[in-house]
Parts: C-alpha cells; sequence; structure tokens
C-alpha cells in the first residue's frame, strides 16, 4: 500500500489498476498526496478539475499545503463513515464476479466428477467461499480508508509511512479468509511488494541493477517446486501437486520418494567391502531389515491414495 500511494510506478501496471478500481481514491487525488508528502506544490489546477466534477464547486486549496483534507480524499461524500462504508461496499461489488469465477470454475474444471455428482453442494461451497473472499477484499478497503481518514483527524501534516502503516493494519482483514488461504493471499503480494522494494532501492542506488534477475529468480523457484514435486511431493500444497500431475506428468507416482526411502535402506545393510553385484546379491538380509521393507511396501499404497485423494481438497 505504500507503493501504490507514494510509489506507483514500482507496480505492475494491470496491478495498480486493479488496486485503484477497486479503492476509492483517484489518480488526481493519490497525485496530490504524493506531492504533499514530499513537500512539492501541489498541482491544485488538476485537483480542482477532479473535485469540481464531484461536488459541482471550487477548490479553495493552498498549492503548498502539507496535508489533503478529507473533502478532497472523498470528495462528494461529507462524512468519512458514510464514505468508508460506500468504499467497503462498492468493492464488494466489483470484486464479487471475480472472485465467483475464481473460486467456482476450479471447481467444476478440476474436480468435474464431484459436481456432476452433487452440483448443489458444489456451488454452495464456491459461493460461501467467494463471499469470505470478497468480504476480505471489502474489509480492506473499509480499514484502509478509516485509517486515511482518522489520520487526518489528528494531525496537521502527511508522512509517506502513514500509508505503510495503514496497509498492515488493513491486512488484519486476512482473518476473515480460511486458514489455508491466508499462506496462499501471503505468497500472491510477497512478489510484488518485493519487487516494488528492489525497484526502491534500486533508484537510490542502494542496490545494483542486475539484468534478467527477475528470469533468473524466477528459474530458482520453478526449479524448487520441480524438485520437491519429484522428491518430497507431500510437502506440497494439494491444489499445486494436483495441478502439476494432472497436467505435466500422469503416469509418474508422486510417492517415488518413499520408493528410493526403500531402496536407500535396503542397500544400506550391505558392509562398504561388497562392492561387486555377485557379492551384493549373495548377502543376507536381516530379518529386522524384511520387516521394514514389507512395512514400506505396505504403506506404499496409502500414501499414493491420500496424496491422490488430497490432490484437490484445496479447492
Amino acid at each position: 500500500m505504500y507503493a501504490y500511494v507514494m510509489r506507483p510506478e514500482t507496480l505492475p501496471e494491470s496491478y495498480l489498476d486493479f488496486i485503484i478500481k477497486t479503492g476509492p481514491i483517484s489518480k488526481p487525488v493519490l497525485k496530490a498526496v504524493r506531492e504533499s508528502c514530499r513537500g512539492e506544490v501541489v498541482d491544485v489546477e488538476a485537483l480542482s478539475s477532479f473535485f469540481s466534477s464531484k461536488t459541482n464547486s471550487k477548490l479553495d486549496l493552498d498549492p503548498n499545503c502539507r496535508l489533503i483534507p478529507c473533502s478532497v480524499i472523498h470528495a462528494g461524500t461529507s462524512s468519512c463513515m458514510a464514505h468508508t462504508s460506500l468504499a467497503a461496499r462498492a468493492a464488494f461489488k466489483k470484486t464479487f464476479p471475480l472472485y465467483m469465477s475464481l473460486t467456482f470454475v476450479p471447481f467444476v474444471v478440476l474436480n468435474l466428477q464431484k459436481f456432476m455428482h452433487a452440483p448443489m453442494l458444489t456451488f454452495m461451497n464456491a459461493l460461501w467461499g467467494a463471499v469470505r473472499s470478497t468480504s476480505f477484499i471489502s474489509v480492506f478497503v473499509g480499514l484502509y480508508q478509516s485509517w486515511v481518514c482518522l489520520h487526518r483527524k489528528v494531525a496537521v501534516k502527511d508522512h509517506k509511512l502513514v500509508y505503510w502503516f495503514g496497509g498492515a493494519v488493513a491486512a488484519l482483514s486476512v482473518l476473515l479468509e480460511k486458514k489455508s488461504r491466508r499462506a496462499e493471499l501471503a505468497l500472491y503480494v510477497l512478489p510484488r511488494a518485493a519487487d516494488s522494494l528492489w525497484y526502491i532501492l534500486v533508484n537510490r542506488h542502494l542496490l545494483p541493477n542486475i539484468k534478467y534477475a527477475e528470469v533468473a529468480l524466477f528459474c530458482l523457484c520453478m526449479g524448487g517446486i520441480m524438485y520437491f514435486h519429484e522428491h518430497e511431493p507431500n510437502t506440497m500444497a494439494s491444489l499445486l501437486r494436483g495441478v502439476i500431475r494432472r497436467f505435466l506428468n500422469r503416469g509418474v507416482s508422486t510417492d517415488q520418494s518413499d520408493s528410493r526411502l526403500n531402496n536407500s535402506l535396503v542397500y544400506s545393510a550391505a558392509p562398504s567391502g561388497a562392492s561387486e553385484p555377485g557379492v551384493s546379491s549373495a548377502l543376507k538380509i536381516p530379518a529386522s531389515q524384511k520387516k521394514l521393507d514389507e512395512s514400506f511396501e505396505g504403506t506404499e499404497g496409502d500414501v499414493l491414495e491420500k496424496l491422490e485423494a488430497e490432490a484437490f481438497h484445496g479447492l
């Protein structure tokens, strides 16, 4: 949220447009807030044009003001509480169709058999998930707007860190989401925050500008994902594991790590001097080792069945 107000050029254009369209603050007001925070002269002419279109009145504002008042922040609504309520409701209406499609379509596409077996139950689960996610966005917008208005009631000068703390407070609305979704949301916003911080530090000459750094980072992350998919699939999120298995390697068993562990236990019984195939094949495996191997063979099918059952449980 700090980058959204103070350094919008460091955010992806589509991501910034989504925040602006979902939030209640327009671009001319955000520009005026940045100018006042930086101690620059506020472009009153551009701001007056926006203000007049909302209120049909003339804006009386000092170009050297250090705090854009609430009357400009939410032009057209005199009450801060009324504006916050309207902003939260508008955010809900704007984002509900998006979250409904993001929730319902995976239910149908990735779990078609379950949908055909119980379509109404699947639809209600998707509807409830969409309402929870949309409520999270709606409350986030309301809390952030409340923080901005509260600051203008108690302060006479603006500061850029106000918007950083405002985003941190508004992020408490993530508690409305189910627990399994919170980590996913954190991983969704973390790369954008890190990317924005990277550009800010490079712009201030605190970090070197490394060419194609994002490509190297993408390759590193994808390599890590595929490593865990092949060797430790049970540590991955069920949805991600299911998507990879469904589209990349349907025929590969995801419990290869168990079979590799089984093989390593068998060969660990051989002494260090037995390196030839003839010698190793003649070795007798202890009874305790055989018992351990049988237990692994018995649980191998159970592990695969469990992973397959959880493949799309994350939906």
